[in-house]
């Protein structure tokens, strides 16, 4: 903008910021800025990784920090004496022109035994939830293994389940602490 401009505000005078989005000077530009952060939070790195998911974006309240990831308040201990909550997932993998289409409450050691190149998505789902997935692509599967060729319609399915999700692992850690703040 330009330096003749004023701000807005009644009775301030200075000089509007330069590039500012809006007809204020500095200190209303911040005093705005400030305001956003209380009612909608500030995106930081939190101080330490999230003790749940291991993250390190958070989101600055007036009242603490939470895991942009997975929501878990910042600075509170997970209890060691609860069994870590199951979280049951259908998997998608690819390796090389297939998809797998397996389940695990482990995903993290059990993709660790499974050669693919990519993680495609996650869909919460114990082994009915596969089951009906092998029968849905049914069509598409190599014999009688976990295996399936990838096709436009199984594409599809995996494209839905990762709408707006930028990283599979993101979502398990969100219904990771999900299942841990139910546990009380």
């Amino acid at each position: 903008m330009n330096e003749s401009v004023r701000c807005l505000v009644p009775g301030c005078g200075d000089a509007v910021a330069p590039d500012a989005p809006l007809g204020l000077c500095g200190e209303h530009l911040m005093t705005a800025a400030e305001w956003v952060g209380r009612r909608d939070g500030v995106a930081d790195v939190l101080p330490t990784p999230c003790l749940l998911c291991g993250s390190r974006l958070g989101v600055r309240w007036p009242s603490g920090w939470l895991c942009a990831v997975c929501e878990w308040r910042h600075g509170e201990p997970v209890d060691g004496e609860l069994p870590p909550p199951r979280v049951d997932v259908v998997y998608y993998l690819r390796f090389r022109d297939r998809v797998k289409i397996g389940t695990s409450a482990r995903p993290r050691q059990r993709l660790r035994a499974i050669r693919h190149d990519e993680l495609l998505a996650f869909e919460r789902g114990d082994r009915s939830v596969e089951r009906r997935r092998h029968a849905q692509f049914a069509a598409e599967r190599f014999g009688g293994s976990e295996w399936f060729a990838r096709t436009d319609v199984l594409d599809a399915h995996i494209a839905a389940l990762s709408d707006g999700v930028d990283d599979p692992w993101d979502l398990f850690a969100r219904w990771t602490s999900e299942a841990f703040a139910r546990q009380g």
